[in-house]
């Protein structure tokens, strides 16, 4: 994908979003094979500014369309991640195995949730419908998983 198309796809979903204008926000292309990351922030919150850092070289998401839809999904739901932090923080010890057990839940659901309100807007406003399966690929397999769990007789 050319970097006009990704720029014309990150300024459609800021939109989309609603993002814009109460936030600032720059896409910066990332094309460091090392980087293992497909995409993250780096946010300003008191002065409401934000990068979005989009790994166009990573091979585990084919569909820079999703990626970028991801992470703004994040950035929207940033003040909700910023006080469920703070709360876990002020209800558990550092380091605990409740505190670790707790962000863990909370991690996983925002995920989810972030992913499943991407293939919502994908599904009715993107271009580039189809979803990516990198990260699936370099799964282990059901059967192999399952291997371990069956009975020894």
């Amino acid at each position: 994908m050319e970097q006009k198309e990704i720029e014309l796809i990150f300024e459609k979903y800021l939109k989309k979003l609603r993002i814009t204008p109460a936030w600032d926000v720059q896409l910066k292309l990332i094309e460091d094979p090392k980087w293992n990351k497909t995409g993250d922030f780096k946010i300003d919150c008191d002065d409401k500014k934000a990068i979005l850092e989009l790994n166009i070289l990573n091979s585990k998401q084919e569909n820079l369309e999703e990626i970028i839809v991801h992470e703004l999904m994040h950035l929207k739901l940033y003040p909700l991640d910023q006080v469920t932090e703070s709360l876990i923080g002020t209800l558990f010890a550092k380091d605990s195995a409740a505190s670790d057990f707790t962000y863990r839940q909370f991690f996983t659901a925002l995920e989810q949730t972030v992913e499943e309100m991407t293939k919502c807007f994908l599904f009715e406003f993107g271009d580039h419908k189809e979803l990516s399966f990198g990260r699936c690929e370099k799964t282990r397999s059901f059967n192999d998983l399952y291997e371990g769990l069956k009975n020894i007789e």
